[in-house]
């Protein structure tokens, strides 16, 4: 497409021109409207086109190209800023890096027109491609930190959780030199969401906890991100730091304002769940929350097995395996499988008779620690305090051994001496 003639003839002009040409070029960028309206991407084109054309200087380039961006800029149209910024960009890719800033400026605005259009992958690829690392352009940890927050919330977007962890992590090395609460903001609530999209639970919970506290969000986003961690904590895995979090939840004065707060309630003091609770539950949560795991049940089915299976454990102190499936929604096999995990894992107090078909629940907490079910301590102990009345016992008798040699020593010389 030829750019508009008005247009055309006042580039010939000014490549005709003899004296200071870089003033000529911005004229014509100031006076767009008047020499090419609507303004195309052919007549921005054709202008870059013609000043690159006449060789005039690294000094003259650089002032070219801030008049030709902030022209671009202008022109609030995500369309124009695309073709013509992409088309500048392949450009800019054969000049010298003294153009860095430029090609940056313009990397960002391609990503804001893709953001608009709500095509948030290319607009991550795009914010990827601006130089950060090079020795040619000094970059603050602050504008790294801006770059890098956008890119993974497009990335966050498209639900590629794994290429947004990427940048997280680039993140974490240069945040504490941050002082932005903005950044360190949408860094947290990234991270959190992160985390979330990851199935673990138990961290996003704490962050989202720890950012509904920020004074910089708006109150109505404070009780959405409690709401978010009360949600990852119920679905989180049994257990002791589970109940930490929940218990710090619980006794947050906002959670009796959210929908979740009955539930929240039962989880916390280790009632048993309804599947009407669950059901009315689930219908609150995102599709990543609800996939399904590796043994072919959902996040939440799992959550609420083995929550359920705590609280009978607060109700019996012996129950075999074919009832606990019943009062779980299990088979017995399965019952016993989930029973035997928990313990393995530190995460529920009891021992196995499988001979019987049967679970002894402990009292107390569970350790919490993988491998150092409460079982195995109680043994543990039991075998310690075994071994020090053993060696009580002979030192007993080697006291009396000693007496004896004192008050007896030909009896002891005629019959102890091995």
């Amino acid at each position: 497409m030829a750019p508009n003639p008005k247009l055309a003839a006042a580039l010939s002009a000014a490549e005709a021109e003899s004296g200071e040409k870089g003033a000529i070029y911005e004229t014509i960028l100031a006076d767009i409207q008047n020499l090419a309206s609507p303004t195309t991407a052919a007549d921005l084109d054709a202008i870059f086109d013609s000043f690159f054309g006449q060789s005039l200087g690294l000094v003259a380039s650089r002032s070219f190209l801030t008049s030709f961006i902030a022209t671009l800029k202008s022109i609030e149209k995500e369309s124009l800023w695309i073709e013509v910024g992409n088309r500048t960009l392949n450009r800019l890719a054969a000049q010298p890096s003294s153009f860095f800033d430029a090609a940056a400026t313009i990397y960002e605005l391609v990503a804001t027109a893709h953001e608009n259009n709500e095509d948030f992958l290319d607009a991550a690829k795009a914010l990827a491609e601006i130089p950060l690392d090079s020795s040619q352009r000094k970059v603050s940890d602050a504008d790294k930190a801006r770059v890098w927050v956008r890119i993974v919330r497009n990335y966050l977007e498209v639900g590629d959780d794994t290429a947004a962890d990427m940048y997280i992590n680039k993140l974490k090395n240069i945040m504490h030199t941050v002082s932005d609460p903005d950044l360190n903001l949408h860094f947290r609530l990234s991270q959190a969401r992160i985390q979330d999209a990851k199935r673990d639970f138990l961290f996003a919970a704490q962050r989202y906890h720890e950012i509904s506290f920020f004074p910089t969000v708006a109150e109505e986003e404070r009780l959405h991100t409690l709401s978010m961690a009360v949600k990852c904590a119920i679905l989180a895995p049994a257990g002791p730091m589970r109940s930490r979090i929940l218990g710090r939840l619980y006794k947050d004065e906002r959670s009796a304002q959210l929908a979740e707060f009955g539930i929240l309630e039962k989880m916390f003091l280790d009632r048993l769940l309804s599947p009407a609770e669950v059901d009315k539950f689930a219908e609150g949560l995102q599709p990543h929350q609800l996939a399904t795991t590796a043994d072919g049940s959902t996040v939440l089915a799992k959550a609420v097995v083995e929550h359920n299976l705590l609280g009978v454990s607060r109700l019996y102190n012996n129950i075999q395996f074919g009832a606990l499936g019943a009062l779980l929604g299990l088979d017995a096999d399965k019952a016993e499988e989930t029973t035997a995990r928990m313990i393995e894992q530190g995460r529920l107090v009891g021992r196995m008779d499988q001979l019987e078909g049967i679970v002894r629940f402990e009292g107390g907490e569970a350790s919490g620690e993988k491998g150092s079910g409460r079982a195995e301590v109680v043994a543990n102990k039991e075998m310690r305090r075994w071994d020090a009345n053993v060696e009580s016992l002979a030192e007993e008798v080697e006291n009396v051994i000693n007496s004896l040699q004192k008050e007896f020593p030909s009896f002891v010389a005629a019959n102890l001496v091995a």
